[in-house]
Formats: C-alpha cells, structure tokens, sequence
C-alpha cells in the first residue's frame, strides 16, 4: 500500500500523506552498525531496534501491510526466499525496491515473459575485440547478480527459465558458459504470482516450490487504508527514506539466527506440526494430532510438507524471536510462521476441492489439534 508521511503545506491546505512519484530517495545518514565486538545479546538488542526503524522507513512508502513486511524481514535473516501471492496493483515491486534502499542492497527486478530465456536472467558471454584487435570472450552478468531479485510473475516463464533462477537460489552460484560464478551476499528472491489469471502460466512444481521458505499472502487493503491510498496518490510530495542495516550487518545476523537456542519442546513441535501435514499421505503417526484436525487432514490432503518443512519452522521461529528481542524461541513463533511456510507445502485432494478446502483451513485445524508437550 502506497503513502507517505505528513509533509509541510501551504497555508489552508489539508495535509495527506503523499505516495512518491518517482522511487524514494535516501538519505545519506549514518546507518545502524552492528559492532563487532558487540555479545550476541547484545546484537539480539541491535536487531529488535533495527527492526522497528526498517518498519518505521518502509512505513514513509507503504501503506499497511506491517505482517507482510515483518514475514520478508524474518525470512531475510534466516537466508530464505518468499513467493509472494497478490493480484496486481497491490504495492509489490515498491515493497521490495523500498526495502532494498533501506537494508542498502542492490536490487534487481526480472519480469518473467515466455519469451524469457535463461541466459536473460543469469548472464551470457559476448565476444569482443580490445583497441589492440585481439578478441577475447567476456561474460556480461545478468540481473540476477544483486542482493534482492524480484522475480515478478514467475509463474509466466517456461520451467527451464524457471530452474535457472531457481539454481541460482538454491546454490548461491550461476553457471554459464561452462564457468561458476558466485552471487554476492546477502542473496534474497521474492518472487510474485497473480492468483487469478492462469491462463498461459507455468505452475512451479511441488519440488520448486518447496525452495521457498515463505508463501506471503498480500491481501487487499482496509477501506480506511484504501483512502488514505487514494489520497496519497494525488501528492507530489517525495519520501526520504534513511538506511537503516548494511550486506554486512545483515550477514552478521543471518549468522546470530543460527547460534540462538532452541528448546527440545520447540524442535519437537514443529516437527509434529510439520508431520501432521502428511496424514493424507499415509504418514503413521500424522504428527500426533487429535481429533477433528487428524480426521479432516486424512480427508483432505494427499501430499504434505517434506522435512524441509520442520527446518523453516525452527528457523523461522528463532528469526521472529530475535526480532522480537527474546533470545529463544517459543511455541508460540512456530505457529506465528506456520501459515507461511506451510501452506504452499500442502498438495489438496479433489475431496479438499470440492468442500471448497484451502491449505489454510487445514493449517488452522492442525494448529488447534497438534499438541504442543
């Protein structure tokens, strides 16, 4: 959602807060630095407030969407990837591009045509001749060599487009011309899919899917948030938006995420939620869940979440508490991550399709039904 805060207007004009034509500028201030001496509770402190003044920035730009954003930055630090699902015109490509300028990041955005060939996405090598007229062959790098790729509309490129980005996601590498390159770090791709036209699309598979920590849902504005997008569209008025994190800093807390304990209960949790899920798929235990939400998943799914599942629910879950300023994670951050990274994992069944069943209903039974000791 597009807008921006107050800015100072003439006398007897009403004052609205202005969405900027043209991308936000920066503001060249000192960023927040983690220091590198810093304890990790202390840096567990460095990122709570970093986060709130990532929200704060990104609040100049957007309109709402507060979980949208909070589920990209947890999916930023645990080294993840997000599919986003929207139909268009719901403030996407600004998200993202603003949060690039905030966390100082390159950003690239790849629109996905069937036309599109792999060698448009990673690069291709070019044959040129130097002032001393000997040739050599160079590789012109692609746009996915940047911090944060913006894959828009992914499901509109054949599959062989598809994996190569998907490659490059899973491996931190680009091939090309029989060479390796590494992509620079931190590398993060959001990739969007409209919901509604599907004609002419390539679905990803189970298996691509699967690469993506987060399936985020941006839904359609509040009627009060509405207005305020229509009457920020009708300003001039340009946002200044200050750096808050830099690559380094956020590497440095990709690293903290993975130091932060967690609780046998917690590890244990997550994995019967995410073996709940396989029910439908002849899983023996289905996770342990009880009543209704074991019956209805038996019912309803015929494919569930693999263990890469359980990873990004732990994973997830410490980010959310680190986020949060608490050094451990509890049952209740599995659950706050569970939507997003279960709900792309859960294949349905025509039973599912015919009572109208979503994957969210079915994560919702199993929250309520999958015990947590």
């Amino acid at each position: 959602m597009l807008g921006c805060r107050d800015s100072p207007t003439a006398v007897g004009t009403p004052t609205v807060r202005a969405r900027p034509r043209h991308p936000p500028r920066l503001v060249p201030r000192p960023r927040l630095t983690l220091d590198t001496g810093a304890t990790d509770l202390q840096a567990v402190a460095a990122l709570k407030s970093a986060r709130e003044k990532i929200l704060t920035e990104l609040r100049k730009v957007i309109v709402g969407q507060d979980q949208v954003v909070e589920q990209l930055l947890t999916a930023l630090f645990a080294n993840g990837h997000v599919l986003l699902v929207g139909v268009p015109g719901l403030a996407k490509t600004l998200l993202v591009s603003s949060l690039a300028r905030v966390l100082d990041l390159k950003f690239n955005r790849i629109q996905f045509t069937p036309d599109l060939m792999p060698s448009d996405i990673t690069g291709t090598d070019v044959l040129e001749e130097s002032a001393a007229g000997k040739r050599e062959i160079r590789f012109i790098a692609g746009p996915v060599f940047a911090n944060i790729v913006l894959a828009d509309e992914i499901n509109r490129t054949p599959p062989k487009t598809q994996a190569a980005l998907l490659q490059a996601m899973q491996e931190k590498q680009v091939t090309a011309g029989g060479q390796t390159f590494d992509l620079a770090l931190p590398f993060f791709v959001l990739a969007t899919q409209n919901p509604i036209e599907l004609e002419g699309t390539y679905p990803l598979p189970e298996a691509q899917l699967d690469r993506f920590m987060f399936n985020v849902r941006v839904d359609y504005p509040s009627q009060a948030e509405e207005e305020e997008i229509v009457a920020s569209t009708t300003s001039a008025y340009e946002a200044r938006l200050e750096r808050v994190l830099g690559a380094a800093d956020i590497l440095a807390l990709q690293k903290l995420i993975r130091r932060v304990p967690v609780a046998e209960h917690v590890v244990r949790y997550a994995v019967r939620l995410a073996r709940a899920t396989r029910a439908g798929a002849g899983e023996r235990d289905a996770g342990t869940a009880t009543g209704d939400g074991a019956a209805n998943v038996g019912r309803w799914v015929s494919w569930g979440a693999g263990p890469r599942a359980s990873q990004y629910l732990v994973l997830g879950a410490k980010t959310r508490a680190v986020l949060h300023g608490r050094f451990a994670p509890g049952i209740e951050d599995v659950k706050a991550v569970a939507p997003a990274v279960l709900r792309h994992r859960i294949v349905t069944n025509f039973t599912a399709e015919a009572e109208g069943i979503k994957p969210e209903r079915i994560i919702e039974e199993l929250l309520k039904s999958v015990p947590s000791e």
